[in-house]
């Protein structure tokens, strides 16, 4: 699986101009689920972007995780990280997983947040969203299950 994480003041995501998902303080998570991905990469991802220490502290150093800080997540599914552009413009999604499966394995992602403790919000699977971001920082971390754990 792949993740952009953000540090946010504040994310939204609507459909069709209705907003469907929304938190103040928190991350902005995209994530892309790649074909060989496991519910154990979600369960892995899910804990890395919580155990992140990207809040600053009482000091204003970046020491504190999602949940020390008060935050929480809003999640987006975007099959478009999976993107392969190594061959011409046209980027390639061959990499990512089916639909059904990927679904699966989003909601696996959002259950593990979840059981962490933290609130999640979210997006709409396979729906043409706009997503609103207030980055803070900006503060932007890449993460991808098969070179992370």
């Amino acid at each position: 699986m792949r993740a952009v994480v953000q540090r946010v003041e504040r994310c939204s995501v609507s459909v069709a101009e209705v907003t469907v998902g929304a938190i103040e303080r928190g991350l902005c998570v995209l994530v892309g689920v790649d074909a060989g991905d496991t519910e154990a990469d979600a369960d892995a991802l899910a804990d890395k972007v919580i155990g992140l220490r990207i809040f600053p502290d009482v000091e204003g150093k970046m020491n504190l995780d999602v949940r020390e800080a008060g935050g929480a997540v809003l999640a987006v599914s975007q099959f478009t990280l999976l993107g392969d552009v190594r061959r011409g413009r046209r980027p390639s999604f061959s990499r990512a997983m089916a639909p059904e499966p990927a679904h699966q394995l989003f909601g696996a992602f959002c259950a593990g947040i979840e059981r962490r403790g933290v609130a999640l919000s979210t997006g709409r699977f396979r729906e043409h969203m706009l997503v609103r971001i207030d980055n803070d920082g900006p503060v932007t971390i890449l993460i991808d299950s098969k070179r992370a754990f």
